[in-house]
């Protein structure tokens, strides 16, 4: 396949719908009537090989993956990839230059700029060897040079330095692809710890208190209180995963909500209304305990007499529908408006975090058509409905 052709496939690629790519997989017998078009595909499919090592950022297990379909893209002998420290693979024929890869990638990682080497660098005492010339260029994330891709081979086209350009722009596509993955799961790490801060040391404390008052009275009270607790703020504070499963965040909530029936007696009632097939759907952690935690220290702690909690989450076709409603004090609407707008000064009070940090994380996870729909007013308590997918690239409980 000559470079000069790949360099107008690869541009294409960047942008290609995962529509588009999957009707072209579908339809690939149909590919074969014009050789412009078995170009394409093989293009395309080649292409697709390469991604998946390259979401993990540019790492030498990453690289080494992805090298083979890369050097297929460009149709060359060999091929180099380094980061800003090292060589992370070479391959193709002609190994014997892998020792000087690194050095002749120095001036693309200083300065950014493409490099043409020819036989003056290019050194080789290997009559047979077809590596003579090589075309280095810088790969980039966020405009800073991570790393080089170079083309090895026995001459120096024109196609083939704008060849190697496109698919190292294609590569830089993959890698800030990768640099958003995991800003996006620090992100929701770091929201994660934000809620876990907002476990109030009020609730521990009310906690502690309430099984101390069962240790005389009713000692098997206080110990089946005290596994509880203990459950709960393991699995509230546990580090291993951003999802779970709607069952696991049911049952966390049910161990709070004991805690707080120890403390309140009748004066907190629970229903639930839990659709069996959509328990095990996965979903973000602490997307739930957080509202369930809001409606009872926000809605029914201020209020007199009997205060009532009802769960429901139905089944709804692809998706399952969750809500958590209280018959509370309720909220000013214009504040829940700038709580959910990312008002800082709002957030910082009391019951902001737990809801503006849930509708983020359903945003960034799902889409902004998945943010929470909360109806509420002043006096007339809060329901707050969560829609998820049942199953979303991405989302899984590992």
């Amino acid at each position: 396949m000559e470079p000069v052709v790949l360099v107008l496939v690869v541009a294409a690629l960047v942008g290609v719908p995962g529509l588009v790519l999957w009707q072209v997989l579908r339809g690939r017998r149909d590919l074969g009537s014009t050789r412009a078009e078995r170009a394409t595909f093989e293009t395309l499919h080649t292409a697709s090989l390469a991604a998946p090592p390259l979401r993990a950022g540019l790492t030498r297990a990453g690289a080494m993956k992805s090298s083979r379909h890369l050097r297929e893209l460009l149709g060359s002998p060999a091929i180099a990839i380094t980061d800003s420290e090292e060589l992370l693979v070479y391959e193709g024929v002609g190994d014997h230059h892998a020792a000087d890869a690194f050095r002749h990638a120095q001036n693309t990682l200083k300065d950014g700029r493409t490099q043409v080497l020819g036989p003056d660098v290019i050194t080789c005492d290997v009559p047979e060897c077809p590596i003579r010339y090589a075309v280095v260029v810088p790969l980039t994330t966020d405009e800073r040079v991570v790393g080089s891709l170079a083309a090895y081979g026995d001459h120096a086209s024109a196609g083939l330095v704008r060849a190697t350009q496109e698919v190292a722009n294609w590569v830089d596509v993959q890698l800030e692809l990768a640099e958003l993955d995991r800003s996006r799961t620090l992100l929701m790490e770091a929201e994660v710890r934000a809620l876990r801060a907002q476990i109030s040391p009020h609730f521990i404390y009310n906690s502690l208190t309430t099984i101390a008052s069962f240790v005389r009275t009713d000692p098997e009270r206080a110990r089946e209180l005290l596994i509880e607790f203990a459950d709960f703020t393991r699995y509230s504070f546990r580090r291993h995963g951003e999802f779970t499963t709607l069952a696991e965040e049911l049952r966390s909530i049910d161990r709070y909500l004991m805690l707080e029936r120890a403390r309140f007696g009748d004066q907190l009632q629970v229903t639930l209304r839990i659709a069996p097939e959509v328990l095990p759907v996965a979903l973000p952690f602490l997307c739930l305990q957080p509202l369930v935690e809001n409606a009872v220290r926000h809605g029914l702690e201020s209020k007199d007499g009997v205060g009532r909690i009802t769960i429901i989450a139905e089944d709804a076709g692809s998706e399952c529908h969750i809500s958590v409603e209280d018959d509370g004090i309720g909220m000013d609407p214009e504040r829940l408006r700038r709580i959910l707008a990312g008002d800082p000064d709002e957030r910082s009070g009391s019951g902001g975090v737990g809801l503006g940090n849930v509708d983020e994380r359903l945003r960034q996870v799902y889409g902004d058509e998945y943010g929470l729909v909360v109806e509420t007013g002043i006096g007339a308590g809060t329901k707050v409905n969560v829609r998820v997918p049942k199953y979303h690239p991405g989302v899984s409980v590992r």
